[in-house]
């Protein structure tokens, strides 16, 4: 035997290419949904069955069309969904605030004063911190200055450092920032620390004020007075000069009512204004988000309006800043 293999007979080139392209019997792959399969001519229509509006034979599919359903809304169309103000909110979107119309300058008034001149009543809101009853942790004070008619006229907020705030809670030192609707600081409140003791007529422990406007020019000081059963504080002027008097009341924690501080003349026959304290119900009673509400005449003095409305914070932590409970480490 010859050591030579034998080898398939070679076929024609046209038989390899008809065996290549011959159909496989095995089944196809699925087809491809994304175009459209034709089913061959169209026949003639089918009448729907009874009681199924818009049904076809067993095993046709028919994708559903817009007007069967209501809610269905194309996208990218023309008519966009639109949610009715303050009823569906959209998420990360900034609550409008309509601040109050910009007063013109005044000769004779601190810059940014030129508001209070136009106000004969301002509301103080402050922010409700939940962080403060959850974690017991201080947090700066925000307030909100609105006018009656709901728009802003300032923001007040509280600029103290963690430790202090923690540390000494309603004794704190504190700095007010008090800023238009620029953000320009156009005055300045501050709470030098004061220790509080037994002796109570001690002057070294009684609460003020200072109030600046611009910063760092000083218009007046709100300082208190020891009095046994009562809040008791003067308005004075830059050079300490008693102006007028704040009175409070018996009993400044008052539940299910307003809490009333009269402003009067030092002689105590002629009222000034007031500063009240709202009664919030259960968000009074479980925080310390207040709600004041400052009246004064609308001639008096602007000078005389700023000092009342300093004397209200200094009221709101002596008497109305509450400090979360502490908890006990075991």
């Amino acid at each position: 035997m010859s050591g030579v293999v034998p080898t398939a007979p070679e076929q024609p080139t046209d038989e390899v290419e008809n065996q290549v392209k011959s159909p496989d019997p095995r089944p196809d792959a699925p087809p491809d949904y994304n175009s459209h399969l034709v089913l061959g001519p169209p026949g003639p229509a089918i009448p729907p069955s009874a009681g199924h509006a818009g049904s076809l034979p067993m095993g046709l599919y028919s994708p559903p069309q817009p007007h069967n359903f209501p809610l269905y809304q194309p996208a990218g169309g023309t008519h966009p969904i639109q949610y009715q103000p303050g009823k569906y909110p959209m998420p990360n979107q900034p609550v409008p605030v309509t601040w109050m119309p910009t007063p013109a300058h005044m000769p004779n008034c601190p810059p940014g004063l030129e508001y209070l001149t136009q106000l004969d009543i301002i509301h103080v809101l402050q922010h409700f911190e939940p962080l403060e009853m959850m974690t017991s942790f201080e947090t700066n004070n925000r307030y909100d200055i609105k006018n009656n008619l709901d728009q802003m006229v300032y923001v007040v907020t509280e600029d103290t450092d963690d430790y202090t705030r923690n540390a000494y809670r309603t004794l704190r030192p504190f700095i007010l920032r008090v800023t238009d609707y620029m953000g320009r600081e156009i005055m300045t409140m501050q709470r030098p620390f004061r220790c509080s003791c037994c002796c109570f007529c001690c002057p070294s422990t009684r609460q003020e004020l200072e109030v600046q406007c611009p910063p760092g020019v000083t218009i007046g000081f709100v300082a208190e007075h020891w009095n046994l059963c009562r809040a008791v504080y003067s308005i004075q002027n830059a050079k300490k000069e008693n102006v007028m008097r704040v009175r409070g009341p018996c009993s400044t924690y008052g539940c299910g009512s307003d809490s009333v501080f009269e402003v009067k003349s030092l002689d105590g026959t002629t009222d000034t204004g007031s500063i009240i304290r709202k009664w919030n119900g259960l968000l009074s009673a479980m925080s310390d988000a207040d709600h004041f509400e400052i009246q004064f005449p609308l001639d008096l003095d602007v000078k005389m309006k700023a000092m009342i409305f300093g004397a209200c914070f200094l009221i709101d932590f002596m008497y109305f800043e509450r400090s979360p409970t502490r908890r006990s480490s075991r």
